[in-house]
């Protein structure tokens, strides 16, 4: 085996940097470990300044060359990058999933095709539907166009590390914008392998790089540095704050997804097998899902009956090894995530909270596999309540009426998401326009168009992404007014 390759699940991974066309090793590295059996799975090169200024250079001088090119043709190469994605959906699968543990058959069927759809819809959209029309005032025309801003910085996530990095990078290439990418030090291999699919479908050197590390040791250079032009972040709200006071000397745009503490507000004219359904349904990734409905809100009439169901249906779901197809939910990422799941709920049940089903690890698996853990009568104002666990932990709290259910329901510092299940359309039409949310389903879960706008309210993030809300984030947007008088001859013709 190769000095820099690691050979994954069958799959060889480069595990250098990618910077300006080519693989850059550094002279430290840090472990990848699995989630899955707490293996070392390959040692990483580990990023410093010295590999984002040069990340950076390279981005800052393909940037005029990419961002000239007609729309069409970067289009075309990006198209070709969503076509390497799905032609290795299969490796990509097998290798996020033994590095970040979530499941095979969601990676199969659903992540991976995903991450594809990034590139081809930001694709189409830039070459098909980004413009405005041309207003008109007093005679003179303005027209609004949408020009690249130049080097997009992206860190992102370990919990769907390529869809949620892709997510973003998409938009940014389609821009006509350069990418420097910053991938989870507990999740990195997918996005070397990116790297190689950009490549083989002929994306300019410096177009896109990666560089690997640390929050401190790379991160922390990319998010100051004083030539890149947008930042995009999606993690925790304490290292936000510390990026935002980073980037702040340099005046730098942000985009930020921070996570939530969503709500799942169930009523008592709610179709229960629905309701049920919606709320086994968090426990989805282990509870790693920035978008998770965490905290059940139930209305009392029916809060025995459902709260029961829950309790049964959760107890049919399967822990394992996610590598295995019949598998339900799989490990935490990390020993130091896993601890920290244990914390908040060893804290609630200390605190006075009940313990409905699980509560702990689980025994039979050891590792980091942590029990679907429900909750109930913890204090309103307590932590299990307030903060984010990201893990497989529901609490169930009782709401009387519509007003108190949505008075709970924005009871928190976030508010990324809420989902409300109700059999009535007029109350649904109602509360759903009261939630202090980015996003509301209503008798769903999930569900979103890539042109619809993603985004936070309060912690929960700053800006939106999506459709035309993307392209308003990576690109200056100009109005350029055209007067009717003081053209030659010739041009004033035309101009009429």
């Amino acid at each position: 085996m190769a000095q820099h390759i690691a050979v994954v699940e069958g799959v060889s991974v480069d595990t250098r940097h990618w910077i300006g066309g080519e693989r850059v090793a550094s002279q430290s590295t840090f472990d990848d470990t699995s989630p899955i059996d707490e293996a070392v799975l390959a040692s990483i090169s580990a990023g410093s300044s010295v590999e984002v200024d040069a990340a950076v250079s390279a981005a800052r001088a393909a940037f005029p060359a990419w961002a000239a090119m007609p729309v069409a043709e970067r289009s075309a190469i990006l198209r070709r990058v969503a076509e390497g994605i799905e032609a290795r959906v299969e490796d990509l699968a097998r290798v996020e999933t033994r590095d970040n543990g979530a499941l095979i058959r969601s990676h199969r069927r659903g992540v991976m095709p995903r991450v594809a759809m990034n590139f081809r819809y930001f694709a189409d959209y830039a070459e098909q539907e980004l413009g405005h029309p041309d207003m008109e005032v007093r005679g003179h025309r303005e027209r609004v166009s949408y020009d690249p801003a130049g080097v997009v910085a992206i860190i992102t996530p370990w919990n769907a590390p390529l869809m949620l990095a892709t997510w973003r990078i998409g938009p940014a290439l389609a821009a006509g914008n350069c990418v420097v990418l910053k991938p989870p030090e507990w999740a990195p291999l997918t996005a070397s392998l990116l790297a190689d699919i950009c490549h083989e479908a002929g994306l300019p050197a410096g177009v896109f790089n990666m560089v690997q590390g640390t929050g401190a040791g790379a991160g922390a250079p990319l998010t100051a540095h004083p030539d890149i032009n947008r930042l995009s972040f999606t993690g925790s709200v304490p290292t936000a704050g510390v990026i935002a006071k980073a980037a702040a000397p340099n005046i730098v745009p942000l985009s930020y997804e921070l996570g939530g503490k969503s709500p799942l507000v169930v009523f008592a004219d709610s179709d229960l097998d629905l309701a049920v359904n919606l709320a086994v349904e968090q426990f989805d990734n282990a509870g790693q899902v920035c978008l998770g409905a965490f905290r059940i809100l139930v209305q009392e009439d029916i809060a025995d009956e459902f709260t029961a169901r829950v309790v049964e249906k959760a107890r049919t779901i399967k822990q394992g090894d996610p590598r295995d197809e019949a598998t339900d939910i799989s490990a935490l990422v990390s020993r130091t995530h896993f601890d920290k799941v244990t914390g908040f709920v060893e804290r609630a049940v200390a605190d006075g909270a009940e313990v409905l089903l699980g509560g702990g690890p689980n025994e039979d698996l050891g590792g980091l596999y942590f029990s679907p853990t429900i909750l109930a009568g913890a204090k309103p104002e307590s932590e299990i309540i307030c903060e984010e666990v990201f893990g497989p932990v529901l609490t169930v709290q009782t709401f009387t009426d519509e007003a108190e259910a949505v008075a709970m329901a924005n009871d928190s510092r976030f508010g990324l998401a809420a989902t409300l299940v109700t059999g009535d359309r007029e109350r649904a039409e109602r509360v759903s326009h009261l939630l202090d949310a980015g996003t509301v389903w209503v008798n769903c879960f999930f569900v979103r168009d890539l042109g619809a706008p993603f985004g936070g309210n309060g912690k929960s993030g700053i800006g939106r992404e999506g459709g035309i809300w993307s392209f308003d984030f990576y690109t200056n947007i100009k109005n350029s007014v055209f007067s009717p008088v003081g053209w030659n001859t010739n041009d004033a013709a035309e101009e009429a």
